[in-house]
C-alpha cells in the first residue's frame, strides 16, 4: 500500500473506501453531509451546521466561521467553526482559514482506546494559527513534536474518511 501523508488507513477496500478499524464510513449525502459509521450497527450522523469544515477537509481547504455582522466584537476564525457567534448569538460567516500555524502544546498517544482510529504512537498536538481565536486539536503525521514548531496542514483528499482525520500536519 502507498504511503500519503494524514490518515493512515490499516487497510483499503478494493472499492475505495477506507476502512480504518474495520469500520468504513461512506458518504450518504452532501447537504447536510452525513455519514455512514458502522458500528455493530448502523448509525447515520449528521454534521448539520459544521457540515462546510468535513466538505472542507475533502477539498485540501480548512474553513472556519467568523462573525461578519456589524458591530461584532472582532473579525476572529473560530477552528473548529462555530455556526453562531459564542458572543452575540449572530450567525457566522465560512472563511478559507490560513493552513500553516505552531505547536502550541502536543502529548503522544501510545495505548490508546479500542475505537481510536489513527496509527500509534500519535503525536496529538494543538495548533496556533495566526488569526484563528482558539487552538485546534490534531495530529502530526511526520516529524517529532517540540512546542513552537512551524507546521503546515496536510488533507487526505485522495480518499477522504469525512472526519478529522482527513487533517494532520507536518513540519512545514
Amino acid at each position: 500500500m502507498n504511503q500519503r501523508p494524514g490518515v493512515r488507513p490499516l487497510r483499503e477496500t478494493c472499492n475505495g473506501q477506507v476502512t480504518l478499524d474495520g469500520s468504513v464510513a461512506d458518504l450518504d449525502s452532501a447537504d447536510p453531509m452525513v455519514i455512514q459509521n458502522p458500528k455493530g450497527f448502523v448509525h447515520h450522523h449528521t454534521y448539520g451546521g459544521l457540515s462546510k469544515f468535513f466538505q472542507g477537509l475533502a477539498q485540501g481547504k480548512l474553513m472556519g466561521t467568523r462573525n461578519a455582522n456589524p458591530g461584532a466584537p472582532e473579525k476572529r476564525i473560530w477552528l473548529p467553526p462555530r455556526v453562531y457567534c459564542p458572543d452575540t448569538w449572530q450567525k457566522m460567516e465560512w472563511v478559507e482559514a490560513p493552513t500553516v500555524g505552531r505547536i502550541f502544546t502536543h502529548t503522544t498517544v501510545l495505548y490508546p482506546g479500542a475505537p481510536f482510529r489513527a496509527s500509534v504512537p500519535c503525536p496529538l498536538i494543538s495548533v496556533e494559527i495566526e488569526g484563528v481565536c482558539t487552538k485546534l486539536m490534531s495530529y502530526l503525521s511526520q516529524g517529532t513534536p517540540k512546542i513552537g514548531l512551524p507546521v503546515r496542514a496536510v488533507f487526505n483528499t485522495t480518499h477522504p474518511t469525512h472526519t478529522i482525520l482527513d487533517l494532520s500536519w507536518v513540519p512545514a
